[in-house]
């Protein structure tokens, strides 16, 4: 009778975990995707430890939606376009590896840098100047990178330094950009966006392997509207250690807070 009542325990343990991993693989590849931020490429618009949740419904469904892109059909179901500003998170479309940047150009565009200044069809967009984004020069996040500083040489626990604008894209989104030291991503070739696709960019724009460069560069080159996987709109939760258990480096001021 222990026995009967022993296996009948463990059986519905399954099935209770089963179900779990059920509704939380379908919430997860219908509504709302759970993504830390790993590296310092969107600062200061995202910092190392931010979490955030991921509209998947913003812009439909591919087979990138599901985990390992294990959806079972090709093209886009219920796709909506994203619009020039958003930050998305989308799969690479070489290594498989999930991104997340800031989408600068839309198809048909011509996008350039020169001396550093974003050009959208041949026009500079707005850059204004403000305070520089200012952070201890530390190791950073369960990687332990070391911020790039326009201020160097910086000692450790020193202030690091980066030039920060406000860049007006057209059709009026804004957002921070920062510029720390001159980089092989200030002056680019001319890339003309083809139709499908789409041109991103971190918004650090020093220490970020973006649209600027080829795959075989390290970058993420074009990327088609399939590998979109959702909008990133509010920053959830932030911590600045590298365990999330480590309460003392909470970002108060960063708990739910908008995506710009």
């Amino acid at each position: 009778m222990a026995s009967t009542a022993k296996k009948e325990g463990i059986g519905e343990t399954l099935r209770t975990v089963f179900w779990a991993l059920l509704i939380a693989g379908v919430f997860r590849t219908l509504f709302f995707q759970p993504f830390w931020i790993p590296s310092g490429s969107m600062k200061d618009t995202l910092l190392i430890g931010d979490f955030l949740f991921v509209n998947k419904m913003a812009y439909g469904y591919s087979r990138h939606s599901c985990p390992f892109s294990m959806c079972p059909f090709s093209g886009r179901i219920l796709g909506s376009e994203p619009e020039r500003g958003d930050v998305i998170v989308f799969r690479h479309p070489v290594n498989g590896a999930d991104f997340i940047k800031r989408v600068v150009g839309m198809p048909g565009d011509k996008v350039q840098m020169q001396g550093g200044v974003l050009y959208i069809n041949d026009t500079a967009v707005k850059l204004d100047p403000v305070a520089p984004f200012v952070e201890t020069f530390e190791r950073q996040g369960s990687a332990g990178h070391l911020p790039r500083c326009a201020n160097e040489p910086v000692g450790l626990g020193g202030q690091c330094e980066k030039n920060r604008f406000i860049e007006t894209l057209p059709g009026g989104a804004t957002h921070s950009v920062l510029d720390t030291l001159t980089g092989r991503g200030d002056n680019t070739p001319a890339f003309v966006v083809p139709e499908g696709n789409y041109f991103f960019m971190g918004d650090n724009r020093d220490n970020s392997q973006d649209s600027r460069f080829t795959q075989a560069q390290g970058g993420v080159g074009m990327v088609p509207f399939e590998y979109l996987i959702g909008r990133a709109d509010r920053v959830m939760f932030s911590s600045a250690g590298d365990r999330m258990i480590y309460f003392w480096t909470w970002r108060g001021d960063r708990f739910y807070k908008a995506i710009e």
